[in-house]
């Protein structure tokens, strides 16, 4: 007789869990279906959107701060950033599902205004690179900042697993906008101070 509460108390406790998966699966398939839907948008357009990206210093640049991150120059690029995303994203999210809308922007802010700042005249930055490298930043440093147990395992293998990621930050890869990554890992290293724990 006693089999009936521990069964309903298992499954009570599944629950949660099975809705809290639905939402990073939602939750990431909705982003990384919007980068693809633009991707195939721009190519049916000639590349007109790429006009949306982050052009150093100039006033129009600026919108790229929040369109950028949706911008690809070709399939190679927006695979390449695919899979990280949705690593690092989905990490975020299993720290906790609240953060992954904050840390996203902060991400894009950092890598935004950092691109728009020290960027190459006349260039144009594109990409979600930087938002990985905010989730990056984040991921490596809340366990220093928490200090929870369970937030620097997660540090731990987060850096075991992307730890190499950090060299994109240096500058000289031709082609790469090593700005965005340097400003969208201290943004998320800005993130990860702001939820800190006790705030």
């Amino acid at each position: 007789m006693a089999k009936a509460p521990i069964a309903r108390t298992a499954r009570s406790r599944a629950l949660p869990v099975s809705r809290s998966l639905k939402t990073q699966i939602s939750t990431l398939g909705t982003t990384l279906g919007a980068f693809w839907l633009t991707f195939v948008a721009n190519g049916m357009l000639g590349g007109a959107l790429m006009q949306y990206g982050i052009v150093p210093r100039t006033v129009t640049g600026l919108r790229g701060i929040l369109f950028a991150p949706f911008l690809h120059a070709n399939l190679q690029h927006l695979i390449a950033n695919t899979v990280p995303f949705v690593a690092l994203g989905w990490m975020v999210m299993l720290r906790d599902a609240r953060h992954f809308l904050p840390v996203t922007l902060f991400s894009m802010l950092g890598a935004g205004l950092f691109a728009w700042t020290l960027g190459a005249p006349g260039s144009v930055h594109i990409g979600a690179s930087g938002v990985i490298f905010g989730y990056l930043g984040f991921l490596l440093l809340a366990g220093v900042y928490s200090r929870s147990v369970a937030s620097i395992l997660l540090s731990l293998v987060t850096a075991a697993l992307w730890g190499g990621l950090v060299l994109g930050i240096a500058p000289g890869q031709a082609g790469i906008s090593w700005q965005a990554h340097l400003g969208g890992f201290l943004g998320g290293i800005l993130a990860a101070r702001w939820f800190r724990k006790g705030r």
